[in-house]
């Protein structure tokens, strides 16, 4: 067995020629094709989810999350919603800091865990709106490792719960979700919702309260559970429910409309292939031979919509129609 590796000379001899121009590193094919790097094992948030969507569904939550945290809590914080983000889970948390409300939540039936994030201020500005004050309430900076206390711990529930309620609101139009709370923890380090290199949406909220610090709240989704049903999320979100009035008024027109349109429809018997070169041959008195088939074919503009028998009625030549013709069917 030959060995046909270059030897070390041959290797140095080779690379000196490239440096002084004696051989040519330009030829070949696609030389000028420009290359982009891919990793194969990573995902790809080209593919179909569309965040537009994901926008409109956050636009109808804030239209009602606003209104029902007022008549739990008697205050109204101002809540504005950024654009939604696709990055990696990894990169998410690497700016969050503890003690945070980090809440895994089931949202059946997509496949996953997403995770709902409170900010402190959040909790604290609505416990003290709770109990009769103005939303100013803050502890100033926290030590990690504290814990919120079961009176806190209630706040967050009430506004988990109006969350909850509110979101499956936004996302009825879609689809009907229904919401679980797995667990609850204050480091988001310990709420793995998917690899450190996976994609996430991030749908965060901002909620300007009455302290000097303004909060926010996080909705992220696994990117990984929302593509089963990006086709839903290409489309646009609906307005309703489509029996309005309205929409019922609208597909009258719209059938009156197109039931008044005049169509061409021709009758053909049959038809005989031949080529250009026979056509020019042909001469009057000349007789084409063709199979009677069983059917003509009825055709509103070119196009065959029924199987007809060609006769005569009266003084006039008619067609019966017998089928229908169904397209994909021979």
């Amino acid at each position: 067995m030959t060995n046909n590796l270059l030897t070390p000379e041959e290797l140095s001899a080779l690379a000196e020629a490239v440096e002084d121009g004696l051989i040519a590193v330009d030829t070949g094919f696609n030389t000028a094709a420009q290359v982009k790097r891919h990793d194969l094992a990573s995902e790809d948030s080209s593919l179909g989810v569309n965040v537009t969507s994901i926008d409109m569904i956050n636009e109808r939550f804030i239209r009602t999350f606003r209104p029902s945290l007022m008549e739990m809590l008697r205050s109204s914080p101002r809540i504005n919603p950024n654009k939604v983000q696709i990055l990696r889970f990894g990169d998410y948390l690497k700016d969050l800091r503890a003690p945070l409300s980090v809440n895994v939540v089931r949202m059946m039936p997509l496949r996953g865990y997403a995770i709902v994030v409170i900010d402190p201020a959040v909790v604290f500005s609505s416990l003290d709106s709770f109990f009769g004050g103005f939303g100013q309430g803050s502890l100033g900076q926290l030590a990690p490792g504290r814990m919120f206390t079961p009176t806190e711990m209630r706040i967050i529930k009430m506004i988990l719960d109006v969350f909850f309620r509110t979101l499956k609101e936004a996302w009825a139009p879609l689809m009907t979700l229904d919401f679980e709370l797995v667990s609850s923890e204050i480091n988001p380090q310990f709420a793995q919702i998917a690899d450190e290199n996976d994609l996430v949406i991030l749908s965060r909220f901002e909620v300007e309260t009455n302290t000097e610090s303004n909060g926010f709240l996080d909705l992220v989704y696994p990117y990984a559970s929302l593509k089963p049903v990006r086709e839903l999320l290409r489309s646009r979100v609906q307005t309703g429910d489509g029996n309005e009035e309205s929409d019922k008024q609208w597909y009258d027109d719209l059938d009156n409309a197109v039931g008044g349109a005049c169509l061409e429809a021709n009758v053909i018997l049959a038809t005989i292939p031949t080529t250009i070169k026979v056509l020019e041959s042909m001469q009057v008195g000349d007789v084409l031979n063709f199979k009677k088939p069983d059917f003509a074919s009825l055709q509103p503009n070119g196009i065959p919509a029924f199987d007809v028998h060609v006769g005569v009625l009266g003084t006039q030549t008619a067609v019966r129609i017998e089928r229908a013709v169904v397209p994909g069917e021979p």
